[in-house]
């Protein structure tokens, strides 16, 4: 099947003209159409935009080969993205009732980007309402399911891209990652998940959940195909004040795979009382291969962990309180008509945003009101900064640390439905990434007992993603986790 060739496996096959992209995308499409009845990973599949996308595609490399001009490696590789980034035309919904309808007119720049490269957008995927969760249960439109086991949750809130790319339905996905939301669902469905440095990618036109947190990120079967695609997506963009004019970073993957030189960390705060024993087990097994290729491992302390979950679910809550102020049924989506004007905002709100978003934004509000702001988001913020601190000490002695994605596998759906803390625990281990503002990767280490992936996570300097990358396609080299594959 065409559909199990990685992005840069597919690509090269474009290339040599095995097949065209129209047969690639249409091979997607019938998956995805085979599968969505199980899975869930879609709220939207642009068949007639996608199979003009792919047509087009192929007639720009017909044109190229005639006059000999190169082509980008991502040119009519099908993309599927997460629905709480704006590509024109296409519904919207960030997985609410509160959008339901919306079709933006404008393209998110990290999406043009990628179809100015060629790729092709296939549809919008699943995810918990305004990307708020950490299992894909909270979407207004339905759960996701995990494709290793149809009970349990892909994770989230990038849950339907995660699972998009595990079921082999495209090779490539956007997500977005606030607190974990790309590095956490990529280990849960055994695919590789990339949250680069903030400001590395544009967020023109992701719709906000928590604006200082908030990346676009990459879900793929292996460091190789994140790397090409961070590559078209990367850069600053005048239309984001926020993006960074750095650098541009390249991965060379053809590497020998060797870490000679690179000094990685383990944080004892991350390998703690009640993870489950072999997340702990296979992670420490592929530090041992990545310390077989070369790296020095040594032991570490990021002392301020303790408080970044905390500290996240009062600066993220009090971001989502603003920016979701402004879904009141007056400028977006549907409204619930009313008897005066604050009627119409009390119903609107009211039964359009579901449980989740509700208590964040509760709690935001809360933390930003008159009497307590200073005393929760203020303090909050010092806190942050001193869990930044840990991370520029650590850095100055190390290349990257290595820990766990999350505490467990895959957990059933509805496991933690009456218990908002025990979701919110499985992100204790991707939460400083985001506050520090550092990259952090994702890729499969093994399975537990019950043949469910383990993700091990990688953390870097800012703007150092190609080390990560680097690291993974290292191990990528000598183990084939990532070529694994769930039997749905």
């Amino acid at each position: 099947m065409i559909t199990d060739l990685t992005l840069l496996e597919a690509a090269s096959a474009l290339q040599r003209g095995e097949f065209s992209s129209r047969e690639l995308t249409q091979s997607c499409l019938e998956r995805i159409a085979s599968l969505e009845p199980r899975l869930h990973a879609f709220l939207h599949i642009a068949v007639k935009s996608a199979l003009q996308q792919a047509e087009a595609a192929d007639k720009k490399r017909t044109e190229a080969r005639r006059s000999g001009e190169a082509v980008s490696p991502l040119l009519g590789i099908p993309l599927a993205v997460k629905d709480v980034i704006s590509v024109a035309d296409l519904p919207c919904t960030c997985g609410s009732r509160i959008l339901e309808g919306y079709v933006p007119p404008f393209t998110a720049t990290a999406v043009k980007r990628l179809q100015e490269a060629g790729m092709v957008v296939v549809g919008k995927t699943n995810t918990d309402e305004f990307a708020m969760g950490s299992s894909t249960e909270n979407s207004a439109y339905g759960v996701t399911h995990n494709p290793w086991d149809l009970s349990r949750v892909p994770g989230g809130s990038s849950g339907g891209s995660a699972a998009a790319v595990a079921a082999r339905n495209v090779p490539a996905a956007l997500g977005t990652d606030t607190g974990g939301s790309v590095r956490q669902p990529a280990s849960f469905c055994g695919v590789t998940g990339l949250k680069p440095t903030y400001g590395r990618v544009s967020r023109y036109g992701l719709i906000a959940y928590g604006s200082s947190l908030d990346c676009c990120g990459i879900l793929a079967r292996d460091a190789a195909d994140a790397a090409a695609v961070l590559s078209v997506m990367q850069g600053s963009d005048p239309l984001d004040s926020t993006s960074q004019d750095v650098p541009a970073i390249s991965v060379d993957i053809n590497n020998e795979g060797s870490l000679r030189g690179v000094r990685i960390g383990i944080p004892k705060e991350y390998f703690i009382e009640g993870i489950q024993p072999e997340v702990e087990e296979k992670v420490r097994a592929a530090i041992a291969v990545l310390q077989s290729l070369g790296a020095e491992v040594v032991e570490v302390s990021l002392p301020h962990t303790e408080y970044a979950l905390p500290v996240y679910y009062l600066i993220a809550p009090a971001e989502a309180s603003a920016n979701l102020a402004r879904y009141d049924g007056i400028r977006f989506g549907p409204r619930v008509e009313g008897s005066h004007l604050w009627d119409v905002f009390l119903k609107t709100r009211g039964t359009k945003f579901g449980d989740e978003a509700t208590r964040r934004i509760m709690l935001g509000t809360y933390a930003l009101s008159a009497g307590y702001y200073d005393a929760y988001y203020g303090q909050a913020q010092k806190v942050r900064t001193l869990i930044k601190r840990d991370f520029d000490q650590v850095f100055e002695r190390v290349d990257a640390v290595a820990c766990p994605v999350a505490p467990t596998t895959a957990f059933p759906i509805g496991a933690h439905g009456d218990d908002p803390l025990a979701m919110y625990l499985e992100d204790v281990f991707t939460l400083p990434a985001n506050l520090a503002g550092v990259p952090g990767l994702s890729f499969p280490v093994g399975f537990d007992t019950q043949d469910l992936p383990v993700g091990m996570q990688l953390m870097g300097k800012p703007f150092r993603e190609d080390m990560l990358l680097l690291m993974a396609h290292a191990y990528q080299q000598v183990t084939d986790w990532h070529r694994q594959k769930p039997k749905i």
